[in-house]
């Protein structure tokens, strides 16, 4: 089994020869499924992030849960890569933040915000078939996952990822927590049953 950095550089390499219009049918295709979901559809707040650079594409799909009505968290990321929150409130309330990120511009939530959620939308790398997610490596989203595990919130746990990152085996360790589901531009992988709201 190759080892998490190996597979990392693996999975990143693959996104660099996405085109752009890769990319934007993707995003397209990942709103459409993720919106199919339960957890989705009667969630009432959802933690997301707003994808850069070759990410699977959130932003349609961020759009449509505002426009639903849904209270819509992102993430502000910290100096010590631990994630603050703030309420999306449409594009032009998000601001560029370091490491190429953009980040809501209003009032900061605080870190403990996330665990209102009904939903948590979980960036990664790969997930494999027993939901262990891999993700890029700083951390931010263990955090998270461990302070909702700490005061017992019990969210449904999305990662958003490309067809192609749905693999065999991630390797894990013991701070790592599986997710529920998987949403690519193909469909929605299963790890779980459908969470109630």
């Amino acid at each position: 089994m190759p080892d998490k950095a190996g597979l990392r550089t693996r999975l990143l390499a693959a996104r660099t020869l996405l085109t752009t219009e890769d990319v934007q049918r993707a995003a397209a295709a990942l709103a459409v499924a993720a919106l199919e979901l339960p957890e989705l559809a009667e969630a009432r707040t959802v933690a997301a992030y707003v994808s850069v650079g070759r990410e699977p594409g959130t932003r349609a799909l961020i759009d449509a849960l505002h426009a639903r009505g849904v209270r819509v968290l992102l993430p502000v990321l910290m100096a010590d890569n631990d994630l603050d929150w703030g309420v999306y409130e449409g594009v032009e309330g998000l601001a560029k933040a370091r490491l190429g990120l953009l980040e809501p511009s209003g009032p900061r939530l605080g870190p403990d915000a996330v665990t209102e959620a009904d939903a948590v939308l979980l960036p990664g790398l790969a997930v494999d078939a027993r939901g262990m997610r891999l993700g890029r490596g700083g951390g931010s989203y263990d955090r998270v996952l461990a302070r909702l595990a700490r005061v017992g919130a019990d969210p449904a746990l999305v990662v958003l990822l490309y067809a192609h990152e749905v693999v065999a085996r991630v390797p894990e360790e013991p701070h790592d927590h599986p997710v529920h589901a998987a949403v690519t531009p193909d469909g929605v992988r299963r790890f779980t049953a459908p969470r109630p709201v």
